[in-house]
């Protein structure tokens, strides 16, 4: 589809009336921040999980449990990697849950999905459990990867989109550190050998209940998206939610321009759908599921859409194969494998990992938005390639002799952590953002769990090969993750554009519908005077009172 972006003077005006970049522009949106950060506790639960679980798996007490998932390479690759197939299917069903029930109820969905899985993995006594209460968690999970970027980026502003955005992967770095720190107590519960008590993985589990039923809650009474109110014609709503959210009055010419370009743009793709296919406007459950499911086959039929695929899909892709979750999913043993002796000690080493990948993600959030997500993307994964290449010599000359070359396991440890920032400031927030803003209002719920998916299905080949590779190759492992790593920046230098800055709405521009139709660019102009976003071309103008003329424009439409 073709889109936004022919009204180029509004948009400029609009740039020009907007506020600072990066942390100036966090503390000019207060509120704004303050909704992103407690909407990101999605990510929190995400990073809990995925970090809690691969202490869980050394502990003494639930190896004896689960034994015979364990004990076995294959076995244990499914015991991780089943959440996130799970969160792959959860991903796919929120695309039409996200535009049907909104982006607020989605999160509260998959709140109670995510609780109910944890509930069973929590009162397990066999693998079955396990198993089947990661799927269920998967389900959640992989929900609220989906609809809390996306419900962070349609609430933010351009200038502070991203570090609005990359809360989420700061939100999840948070709950990995976490999740690795209460993991290294309540190892001690009972003692850490044959006396330890069960409570010691059961509780590290149930913790996770906390956070999601706070967020559960707290989100019903958060705003919904604007852009979601917009596409379901509740306009005042809309427009009162950007006053509030940019703490400006409803007529003043900033917030009138968000919400008339947001306008714009959904009355255009509306008007579209309904020359393409007439036979689909009666607005009955059937019409609408053809509807979406053309919009699914739209963003395979379409150049600037399928490109718009090829880029959210292959970034996730390269974030997964960057080996990051391999890291963290069997971090003890890989710092085990390094020469480090014991779980306590393996568990400490991993502790470092969710610290250091924490605090680089702070940076990201502050900075995306000046530097751009080019030079982030890029960087990182040159570093990350560096890392797994020096891991892999090291691990290559002295795997056998780890205790006689100490000092070597120690610099090889060293690499993991600087891995672990390296990630945290780039490839972790950075691929989310992506993901959340490159799609067009009317496909982006369903553009947004497509490339989601890709993550997600990446993740769980992932967690499933791990073990294997690390028990067939070894350090080839980390040569393997160290040449994806590579190939991810050169993806990235060369076939993504940089976003930042943009609007939601503008993105149409650099990805390929610019030169639309001289009809469709005609009707776009018509619609824009129509509903009276012509009347910010003048970049000199006052700001008078045009709020009912606007109304009235867009009542008329």
């Amino acid at each position: 589809m073709a889109g936004g972006g022919a009204n180029i003077v509004a948009s400029n005006r609009r740039k020009n009336l907007a506020g600072p970049s990066g942390w100036a522009g966090l503390l000019a949106n207060a509120r704004i921040f303050a909704i992103a950060v407690f909407a990101s506790l999605g990510g929190l639960l995400y990073g809990y999980n995925q970090g809690v679980f691969s202490g869980v798996l050394g502990m003494h007490s639930f190896d004896s449990r689960m034994a015979s998932a364990v004990n076995d390479p294959n076995t244990k690759g499914w015991l991780v990697s089943i959440l996130e197939l799970g969160a792959w299917l959860g991903v796919l069903f929120t695309g039409y849950l996200a535009d049907k029930l909104s982006r607020k109820y989605t999160i509260v969905l998959a709140v109670i999905v995510f609780c109910i899985g944890v509930i069973v993995q929590t009162t397990a006594f066999a693998p079955s459990s396990i198993f089947g209460g990661r799927f269920i968690t998967g389900l959640g999970v992989g929900s609220l990867s989906m609809a809390v970027p996306l419900y962070n980026a349609e609430l933010a502003p351009p200038e502070v989109r991203g570090s609005l955005v990359a809360l989420q992967q700061l939100a999840i770095t948070f709950g990995i550190m976490v999740s690795f720190w209460i993991d290294y107590g309540t190892n001690y519960i009972g003692g850490t050998g044959e006396t330890q008590s069960e409570a010691a993985w059961r509780v590290a589990l149930a913790l996770q209940l906390v956070p999601a039923i706070i967020l559960g809650v707290g989100i019903l009474f958060m705003p919904f998206s604007p852009r979601w109110l917009v596409n379901n014609a509740r306009d005042d709503e809309a427009l009162q939610v950007l006053s509030r959210a940019r703490r400006l009055p409803p007529n003043s010419d900033l917030v009138q321009i968000e919400f008339l370009e947001i306008k714009a743009q959904y009355l255009f793709e509306k008007e579209t759908s309904a020359i393409k296919f007439p036979h689909l406007q009666d607005g009955s459950r059937m019409s609408n599921f053809k509807l979406g499911l053309y919009d699914y086959l739209s963003l395979l039929k379409s150049r600037p859409l399928l490109y718009r695929v090829l880029v959210g899909s292959l970034t996730m892709f390269f974030q997964q194969w960057t080996g990051v979750n391999a890291i963290l999913y069997y971090a003890p043993s890989i710092f085990q494998d390094l020469g480090l002796v014991g779980t306590t000690n393996s568990l400490l080493a991993t502790g470092v990992v969710g610290i250091v990948m924490f605090l680089a993600t702070i940076p990201a959030v502050i900075w995306v938005d000046k530097v751009g997500r080019k030079p982030v993307l890029v960087s990182g994964a040159f570093i990350m390639a560096a890392c797994h290449i020096i891991v892999a010599i090291l691990t290559g000359l002295y795997h056998d002799s780890w205790q006689s070359h100490r000092a070597a396991g120690w610099v090889a440890c060293a690499f993991v952590w600087i891995f672990a920032m390296a990630f945290g400031y780039s490839w972790g927030p950075c691929a989310w953002i992506l993901v959340a803003e490159i799609w067009p209002l009317s496909v982006r719920g369903k553009g947004v769990s497509i490339a989601a998916s890709s993550n997600w299905m990446n993740n769980f080949i992932v967690g499933q090969v791990t073990p294997s590779m690390l028990a067939h190759i070894g350090f080839g492992t980390f040569v393997f993750f160290g040449a994806f790593s590579f190939m991810g920046a050169l993806f990235i230098w060369f076939f993504v554009p940089e976003t930042k800055g943009l609007t939601l709405e503008e993105m149409d521009e650099i990805f390929g519908s610019a030169g639309m139709a001289a009809g469709e660019h005609e009707r776009f102009l018509a619609i824009e005077k129509q509903i009276g976003l012509d009347a910010y071309n003048d970049p000199d103008r006052t700001s008078p009172n045009l709020t009912d003329v606007k109304h009235d424009s867009i009542e008329k439409v």
